[in-house]
């Protein structure tokens, strides 16, 4: 799984294409993100972050299920864990099968940040796991927009370099948690990372971004393009409309469904976009 992934991710780069990362909160979620990438033909990676994992109380029950419908897939499937700040969260991960990783140092200082993904980057590659970083951190957590946060491309390629992580979050523009999609990228300064670092480069808050935005991203050399948000909006708008039609519903499967479904056609939509 690995080798398979590494070498999608590496094709990509070489063609200016990308993958669309999601983030998973409920099975429903996973079901939709694994069936959206089967309408569309195209892989896809499905994440968990420790957000999620904190909402379910542990990692292992939804984990599996991730696992299992990745499995199954008539297309490639990977399963992510996405802004990982606790390290034995990590190792249960690697217990479980999981394969790739986002941990997330970038609070700390830049030597503590490198120290920390280095031992990271050591323990999973040894069990055959992918690992990806950030490097200062992306701002807009909790929806605060913070366009001016920027990665510097020359420190970049020394975190690569003295961490061996296999791709590396960047800062370009985008912000988590929004709710328009405004955000504004910086295609220059991707174009001179995607240059100056040897590994793909992850778009995190994309949800942010306009599809003429994404493409231009891509083109100018984003690999990986962090999804979440976005399916929020359009699972919850699907729910409301069907609860707005039917106040006196009250089987879940009736509305659940057809967000689960809403999710499914957006992730195809977007995973077609960001291949072109």
């Amino acid at each position: 799984m690995t080798a398979e992934w590494t070498t999608l991710l590496g094709g990509l780069r070489t063609e200016h294409r990308a993958v669309g990362a999601f983030n998973a909160i409920m099975i429903e979620h996973a079901e939709a993100i694994v069936a959206g990438a089967e309408l569309s033909g195209l892989p896809v990676i499905l994440q968990i972050s420790q957000n999620a994992v904190r909402y379910h109380g542990t990692l292992a029950p939804f984990a599996r299920a991730c696992l299992q419908l990745a499995s199954d897939a008539t297309v490639p499937v990977l399963v992510h864990l996405d802004h990982v700040e606790d390290e034995d969260l990590i190792h249960e991960g690697l217990g479980l099968g999981i394969t790739s990783v986002m941990f997330d140092a970038s609070k700390l200082d830049y030597a503590d940040n490198v120290a920390r993904t280095r031992a990271v980057v050591e323990r999973c590659h040894t069990n055959g796991c992918l690992v990806e970083a950030e490097l200062g951190e992306v701002g807009g957590k909790d929806g605060a927009h913070a366009p001016g946060v920027r990665t510097d491309p020359g420190e970049a390629a020394a975190f690569v370099a003295a961490t061996g992580v296999d791709s590396l979050a960047v800062a370009v523009g985008s912000s988590h948690a929004m709710t328009d999609r405004s955000a504004v990228l910086d295609e220059d300064l991707i174009a001179a990372l995607a240059a100056a670092v040897p590994v793909p480069l992850v778009l995190h808050g994309s949800s942010g971004v306009n599809d003429d935005g994404l493409r231009g991203a891509v083109a100018a050399g984003i690999v990986k393009v962090n999804i979440g948000t976005r399916l929020n909006q359009v699972l919850t708008e699907a729910v409301r409309a069907v609860l707005g039609e039917r106040e006196q519903l009250t089987d879940p499967r009736r509305y659940l469904a057809p967000g689960r479904d809403a999710v499914r056609d957006e992730v195809s939509r977007l995973l077609t976009v960001l291949a072109k």
